[in-house]
């Protein structure tokens, strides 16, 4: 399985950032051997700090459709962040699946929100409450949005529940220590769950946003089943492409079945 890692800027225009989340995904597909998924970041219709209301579109919208296009003609599954209209004036936090003929596999709303070193994610965004694992390039695809990955328990309901690769769309703050913990919690998934981790955050803003402060640290990375970074995209915007190669995941977990060894009569 080819995965490609789509670190794209996202700014305040949302046609500005379609025309760049199209251009990763063709540029993903025009790789020598192709891509068979391209993961694009959280919020990839706009940055925070806008109106995300404004913004908001619902999943047979303009945006989706046009990434649903995207995947069509290059044959390449997508999974992108996006943001649709909820009740209250607030929006969903919604990572979609894209297959590569275009359709609509399924949708996730993010569940934890950002209410974190000073930010209220909640103040304009609707919570989900339903963990989702998607088939996506003959794999089975656990969903996690950002501030999710700090909850351990989310990722191992995905893959209790199948999930083969846990996927982690962000658009992660900056902030003192915030790189840190973010690569140091992509990996933790990936160790205590033996399984491939595609964590693709969007490249770091280079200013500041209508309101907030800056998102994005980069250091996009694809983490095997032991916890080795194959990739790591660093600051700047990157499409990389790399192999993601699923019996990694049986190898490591017959010699360290950690899994197996839970004592769910005690947790």
């Amino acid at each position: 399985m080819r995965v490609a890692l789509c670190q794209i800027s996202v700014g305040d225009d949302p046609h500005e950032n379609l025309q760049t989340a199209l251009g990763a995904i063709a540029e993903a597909a025009a790789t020598p051997g192709g891509a068979d998924l391209a993961v694009l970041p959280e919020a990839t219709v706009v940055r925070f700090g806008n109106d995300l209301a404004a913004a908001a579109e619902p999943l047979d919208g303009p945006f989706v459709t046009a990434l649903r296009d995207a995947a069509r003609e290059h044959g390449t599954a997508v999974v992108a962040g996006v943001f649709e209209p909820a009740s209250g004036g607030r929006v969903h936090n919604t990572v979609v699946g894209i297959d590569a003929d275009g359709g609509l596999a399924g949708s996730y709303r993010k569940i934890h929100l950002f209410d974190a070193f000073g930010d209220r994610e909640s103040d304009d965004v609707a919570p989900g409450d339903k963990p989702v694992v998607l088939d996506l390039a003959g794999t089975r695809v656990g969903l996690i949005t950002c501030y999710d990955v700090r909850f351990p328990e989310l990722a191992r309901a995905l893959v209790d529940q199948g999930a083969e690769v846990l996927v982690v769309p962000a658009a992660w703050a900056q902030g003192v220590f915030k790189e840190e913990h973010w690569t140091t919690l992509v990996r933790a998934r990936a160790i205590e769950n033996t399984t491939w981790v595609v964590a693709v955050d969007k490249a770091p803003d280079r200013s500041r946003p209508p309101r907030g402060a800056p998102g994005g640290v980069g250091r996009s990375q694809l983490i095997d089943p032991m916890g080795t970074v194959v990739a790591d995209l660093g600051p700047f915007p990157a499409v990389r492409v790399a192999d993601l190669d699923p019996g990694v995941t049986a190898q490591v977990r017959a010699f360290l079945p950690a899994l197996e060894h839970r004592r769910p009569d005690l947790f």
